[in-house]
Formats: structure tokens, sequence, C-alpha cells
């Protein structure tokens, strides 16, 4: 049976117990500005995003912009993480750490970035093309962002974390794509990583009930090939095992009386690219 608890203090840390929290107004306050430094950031990072620039440049601009912005990166340190955000390149599917690889004509990228301002977590990605990209990267993309969003026309109280898992895997392979199972979304707020998991394939009807107050991740991980995947000798890059492209976009919501509230939506209208 699924656990609730109605956080109180807004402003205490409550530790990951399996409970799923039922946050207040203080809580979707403090995410909507984490969720639009974020956004900002992502937002900024687009005329960065061509081809011969390393990651360890797009790394740069995120860490100044975070900290500029009265944040901090989640990412760097945690864990042993080197970082201040996520590179995902073409057959990457999540947590590529930034370095000296360069950018070339036709990559793609998910760039996943994770603000923590006044102790609320902005967790965001989104998918950036470079240069000119071949179509079938392309339609990948397009379809992934489509996923996340069928997912969260899903996420409104009454239905089930299952009713947003199906969503994405529905139209996931209805494009004769497929959705990566060993990574899922997450609670989120004053803690980086909560209850519940938020699966991205499912069954309806399934799994937690939506309450109004909870605050989680949906970022679905699309491949154009099989769903497997392997985590590389550092320890975080995972990537598809037959080589194939994956994508992800994530936003970061909060459950509302009538449905949910996108914290980390662009503010530019750069929601999926092409940006322009």
């Amino acid at each position: 049976m699924t656990q609730y608890i109605t956080v109180a203090g807004d402003d205490r840390v409550e530790a990951r117990n399996g409970v799923i929290k039922l946050h207040g107004p203080e809580a979707f306050e403090g995410m909507r500005r984490a969720g639009r430094l974020a956004a900002e950031i992502l937002d900024a990072l687009v005329p960065h995003v061509v081809p011969g620039v390393t990651t360890d440049e797009l790394d740069s601009i995120v860490h100044r912009m975070t900290t500029e912005g009265g944040g901090v990166p989640a990412t760097l340190g945690y864990r042993g993480f080197t970082k201040s955000c996520c590179t995902s390149i073409n057959h990457v599917v999540c947590h590529g750490i930034p370095g000296e690889k360069v950018l070339k004509d036709g990559d793609i990228v998910n760039i996943d970035v994770t603000p923590i301002v006044d102790g609320w977590h902005g967790d965001t990605s989104r998918m950036f093309l470079v240069g000119d990209v071949p179509l079938k990267a392309r339609k990948l993309v397009d379809t992934t962002y489509e996923c996340l969003m069928l997912g969260l026309q899903q996420a409104r109280p009454g239905n089930r974390l299952g009713d947003v898992a199906h969503a994405i895997q529905r139209h996931a392979e209805a494009n004769r794509y497929s959705v990566v199972r060993d990574f899922c979304g997450h609670g989120v707020g004053r803690l980086f990583h909560d209850s519940p998991e938020v699966i991205h394939a499912g069954r309806p009807g399934t799994g937690p009930e939506l309450k109004p107050g909870m605050i989680f991740t949906v970022e679905p991980m699309i491949n154009i090939g099989r769903p497997d995947v392997k985590l590389l000798d550092d320890g975080w890059t995972a990537v598809t095992r037959d080589r194939s492209l994956s994508a992800q976009f994530e936003h970061s919501i909060g459950i509302t009386d009538t449905g949910c509230e996108i914290f980390t939506k662009s503010p530019k209208d750069f929601d999926k690219p092409p940006y322009l």
C-alpha cells in the first residue's frame, strides 16, 4: 500500500523513506524559482551548442549561470560526479560526463541541469541538434518530446503513475522505438532524488495514485533500437548496448487540483528543437 505524508514544514529537509510527500504552496513557489533558473540556463546554451564546442565549455557556462543565478549545481560532487551538468551525445542514454569531447555536425545531445535554489532542486533536460542533423535523428528527438508531453497530459489527480508510463510507452512503440527501463523519473524537491520512482513504460491504472502536492520528474529515454543499456567504466555514462541513438527530455512538475504545473518550462518557448 502506497504511503503519503503531508509535509507540514517546507523549510525542513525530509529524508527519503519510501513515503510520497504531499507539498504545500511554499514548496511549489520554491520549485518555480529553481525550475525557472534551470530553464533559463538551457535557453542560454542554445547559441553555444554548435559544431566544434567541447562539452566542458558547455559545462562551464552551466556552472557560471547557476552560481550567478544564486544557485548551486546539484550534480557537482554528487556521489563523486565532477561536473555541473550531464551531456549525453548520440548513443549515450544519460549521465554523460562533460570533458574534451567535441560536438560534431549531425550530433544530437541531451543536456541535463539541476540548480539548487534556496534548497529546492530544479531538474530538467532538453535535446539539442548540432548543425545539420539527419532526419532519422530529428524524428527520434521529436517523438521523445511528444512522449514526454503525452505523459504529462496524464499527470493529474486520480490518475496513477502507470497512466503516465503507458502514454509514453504507447507513443514510443507506435513509432517503432523502445523505452529504456533501467532509469526512471523520481520525486524531487529539497531532495535531489525522492519517492516515488516514475517509470516510463507500464500498464494504465497501476502504480501510486497521483494526488495534489506530489512533485516529481518525468524524463523518458527513448531509443531507436533496443531498450538495453550498459554502464561504462567511469561508473556514470550509460549507453545503448546496440549503439543506437537515444534521446531524452525531462521536466519537473507538481500535481495540482486540476492537472500538473510544469516548473521547468522554457521562458523563451525553447521547449523542443530547433530553437529559433
